[in-house]
């Protein structure tokens, strides 16, 4: 399967915050599941290194990425400066105690993965962290530079994404499994899946559907409260001509419907700071029922990116101003 999501710059990425909501979820679910049973889902420090091939790359790197972050160590075995490295990620994947999985893929027997990732030498190392895949850094790595980037790593992960890592016991038997692994099927698992898969076939009229349906019976339910943002999202701007939207919103400043249009358009194109603010800008500038309509819209869209993205609370902020 090929990696999905390379690209790690400023702008968002649907499918990452999408994901990054999944983990949270997950991982939650995880740990509660492990204090109602009384387990620990402890894995041994051996588990903690693995070697991955194409063949087990979504089960062993995708899937892992929901519950902790996951190392990749591209190498080779005439890779002189692969031997000085490889030695302190393994050190480290025990020193950190679960905190990230190391995995190990040897390039020579897996050619497609290094294509795939773009790499054009190694040692390369990558991470992997809900699916999302981000270059940590390529060539020989003193390891106190490994060790800086390692904790920014944990960090993002545990702050974004919620996973806090590994439950490691000495004792424990290689192989144990994790607590992940048990976990029963939800009550609205197979409604989820359903709309995941209208969302990723286009069929935005029946994610929309299906999203509503989970929200019907559960409705504080987080995956479904952003999958449903997203793929209202999207079937708004499905039938949009950009450029007489772009148009529209630059002659007419002041029209709240021109501008709710344009900005709908800048958050699926990624421009996160740009739609939030074209609408507080909006906000600002008219009264009554526009107004209104305006800051619900935004409101719409902050649930698109999830609160904890930094544009949102800055914008909750910028909007708190322009109505106060």
């Amino acid at each position: 399967m090929q990696p999905r999501n390379m690209s790690m710059s400023g702008v968002v990425d649907l499918a990452a915050v999408k994901a990054a909501q999944e983990a949270k979820a997950k991982a939650e679910q995880a740990r509660a599941e492990a204090a109602r049973t009384g387990g620990t889902g402890a894995v041994s420090p051996a588990d903690l290194v693995i070697d991955v091939d194409e063949a087990g790359f979504e089960r062993d790197i995708l899937q892992r990425s929901t519950e902790v972050p996951v190392v990749i160590d591209f190498w080779a075995e005439w890779c002189e400066p692969c031997k000085q490295l490889s030695p302190v990620l393994e050190r480290l994947a025990v020193e950190y105690n679960g905190r990230f999985l190391l995995a190990k893929i040897d390039v020579d027997a897996n050619q497609m993965l290094m294509q795939q990732f773009g790499i054009q030498g190694i040692p390369a190392v990558f991470a992997v962290v809900a699916g999302q895949a981000l270059p940590l850094f390529q060539g020989a790595a003193g390891e106190a530079q490994i060790r800086q980037t390692l904790d920014q790593l944990v960090q993002v992960a545990e702050q974004r994404f919620g996973l806090t890592g590994l439950t490691v016991d000495p004792e424990a038997e290689p192989g144990g499994g994790t607590a992940a692994d048990e976990i029963p099927v939800g009550p609205y698992d197979a409604l989820l899946e359903a709309a995941a898969r209208a969302l990723d076939a286009n069929d935005l009229d029946g994610a929309v559907q299906a999203y509503k349906n989970v929200l019907a019976e559960d409705p504080a339910n987080p995956e479904a409260t952003l999958g449903l943002a997203q793929a209202e999202l999207l079937r708004r701007v499905r039938d949009m001509d950009p450029q007489q939207v772009r148009k529209d919103a630059a002659e007419k400043p002041g029209d709240a419907q021109a501008q709710i249009a344009a900005a709908d358009l800048d958050l699926a194109g990624g421009h996160v700071e740009d739609a939030f603010g074209r609408l507080v800008d909006t906000v600002a500038r008219t009264a009554g029922d526009d107004r209104e309509t305006v800051r619900v819209r935004l409101l719409e869209l902050f649930d698109v990116v999830g609160a904890d993205h930094p544009a949102v609370v800055t914008a909750r902020r910028a909007l708190a101003r322009a109505l106060f």
